[in-house]
């Protein structure tokens, strides 16, 4: 009996550990594809350069809010890029997670 008593509440913690970690490894996926959603609109539409853009996307019942900033990419001086990065923010279980996804694009096709 000492010992169920002592296994049952590490297993159990155990459990709820692995699920907030499998809940925020799925949130990290559908962050990750709605910030490569808007990274591809904003390069088709033409608006990737205007930094500061934020907004607000719903999936599944949940809210993941986003933003843009641009800043000039020094690792190469001749290619003329610009690194462009939608952080997309999510909550589980009370905290607060971040996804960046950052692409170079070259400064004329801004």
């Amino acid at each position: 009996m000492v010992l169920i008593a002592i296994v049952i509440p590490v297993a159990i913690e155990g459990l709820r550990v692995a699920s907030l970690a499998g809940e925020v490894a799925h949130r990290k996926v559908v962050a990750a594809r709605l910030g490569n959603n808007i990274l591809n609109q904003l390069k088709v539409t033409g608006t990737l350069a205007n930094s500061g853009q934020r907004g607000v996307l719903h999936d599944q019942g949940l809210e993941y809010d986003w933003s843009l900033s641009t800043t000039p990419w020094t690792e190469d001086t001749l290619a003329q890029m610009t690194a462009a990065t939608v952080k997309v923010n999510f909550l589980a279980q009370g905290k607060t997670y971040e996804v960046d996804l950052t692409t170079l694009v070259p400064q004329q096709a801004l």
